[in-house]
């Protein structure tokens, strides 16, 4: 992690769970940490705390709907204008509503495509050309995904969510494919957590809270500083390999 010391890295919905644990550990590794999310309140408290703790790097909160297009590209031009642009790009925001396929509201449909596949999109092609503009070859992308993005479990409130997913999974390996078409060494690659003990089944389930509970009671879930770890460990890589999907479960989850 040596070399990406004082570089600037974009983590997405990072105000909580797998976004909060994942800023915390690049900041530790002396980078310079744009967290964005709706509510930065909770980004602010972790930059304190890892500012208190003497941490090398620093965390910088930004506020940013990522269902906005224009938001996004305003976050981006504010990075260039006081950071130079992006050098890691770790597309983290993602969320489910449950709506099934046969009776799901289509708000709730357009918004898992709006932050899981477009806000996604759109921030790996700034980053991209922020990298691009400054000769930046060396950059990573890296995209958190989920177990759902490789396997449709009979659970119809999420048979949606995992649709998004699956599009992340081919995002993913055709984003490595335009890399190498454009002859440049800027690698992408893809986490794909299994259960995660965060507040993503609570957002899942959020007018039945016991439900949410129940989900991270059933076995010995991941929590969330397992990815930030196989996140240090993506970008630990030597510039000759390619990491591409990497998919972490609990022991006592099934495949």
């Amino acid at each position: 992690m040596e070399r990406w010391k004082g570089r600037v890295a974009l983590v997405t919905g990072a105000s909580v769970g797998i976004g909060a644990a994942v800023a915390r550990a690049l900041v530790q590794h002396g980078m310079k940490v744009v967290g964005c999310a709706r509510s930065v309140d909770k980004i602010e408290k972790l930059a304190a705390e890892c500012q208190s703790a003497g941490y090398p790097g620093i965390l910088i909160p930004y506020k940013c709907d990522l269902c906005s297009e224009e938001e996004i590209l305003s976050m981006f031009s504010a990075i260039k204008t006081l950071h130079q642009g992006v050098d890691v790009c770790i597309n983290n925001a993602g969320l489910a509503r449950p709506e099934s396929l046969l009776s799901g509201q289509t708000d709730g449909w357009r918004t898992m495509i709006d932050v899981n596949i477009l806000a996604l999109s759109i921030c790996t092609r700034e980053a991209y050309q922020s990298m691009k503009e400054r000769n930046v070859d060396d950059g990573h992308i890296i995209n958190i995904n989920s177990m759902s993005g490789h396997r449709v479990v009979p659970n119809s409130v999420i048979h949606f969510y995992s649709a998004t997913k699956y599009a992340v999974t081919a995002l993913t390996e055709g984003l490595r494919q335009e890399l190498r078409e454009a002859k440049t060494h800027i690698r992408a690659s893809c986490i794909s957590p299994g259960l995660v003990e965060t507040e993503f089944a609570f957002r899942l389930h959020d007018k039945n809270p016991e439900q949410a509970a129940a989900t991270y009671e059933s076995i010995k879930c991941l929590k969330a500083e397992d990815i930030a770890s196989a996140i240090i460990f993506v970008l630990s890589a030597p510039p000759h390999m390619q990491i591409g999907d990497i998919q972490i479960c609990p022991v006592e989850q099934a495949s």
